[in-house]
């Protein structure tokens, strides 16, 4: 069996939690007495926003974001393992990006003050840089 290009255990590990946040939102939508046959067509959870408890509001709000910015996380670090980028620098920016995203989850559904909100994404946004550097520097031979 070939090596595993260890980078990619960022990669699994933020698609596990985003997989996990999905569940954690619907044991707490469930958890409200939301039935989902009971919705009429048409129905998406942004129209129950202000009636949803925020911290089941958070929770979707947080597993939406988990399928945006991350996407482009995930593409950088496969672009990183085909060309067998193995530096200490495109795993730590991949960690780094990984942890600052479970933090941002953490703190979205259970606080979800901005301040704390923005620096962890922030963190996540600058690793997620490194990591976009790396892919062009090793695509083109720079």
């Amino acid at each position: 069996m070939e090596s595993v290009n260890p980078i990619l255990g960022a990669a699994a590990v933020l698609g596990l939690w985003s997989v996990l946040m999905f569940f954690i939102y619907a044991v707490r939508l469930v958890s409200t007495g939301a039935k989902v046959g009971d919705l009429p067509a048409g129905f998406r959870g942004p129209d129950a926003d202000s009636e949803t408890p925020d911290t089941v509001k958070w929770t979707r709000h947080n597993y939406e974001h988990l399928m945006e910015q991350p996407t482009l996380f995930y593409a950088m670090v496969i672009i990183l393992a085909v060309v067998g980028d193995t530096s200490a620098a495109s795993y730590y920016a991949a960690w780094i990006y990984t942890g600052a995203r479970i933090l941002h989850s953490v703190w979205q559904m259970q606080v979800n003050t901005i301040p704390v909100r923005f620096m962890l994404f922030a963190i996540s946004t600058l690793a997620l840089l490194m990591l976009c550097v790396h892919a062009v520097m090793f695509t083109l031979q720079l």
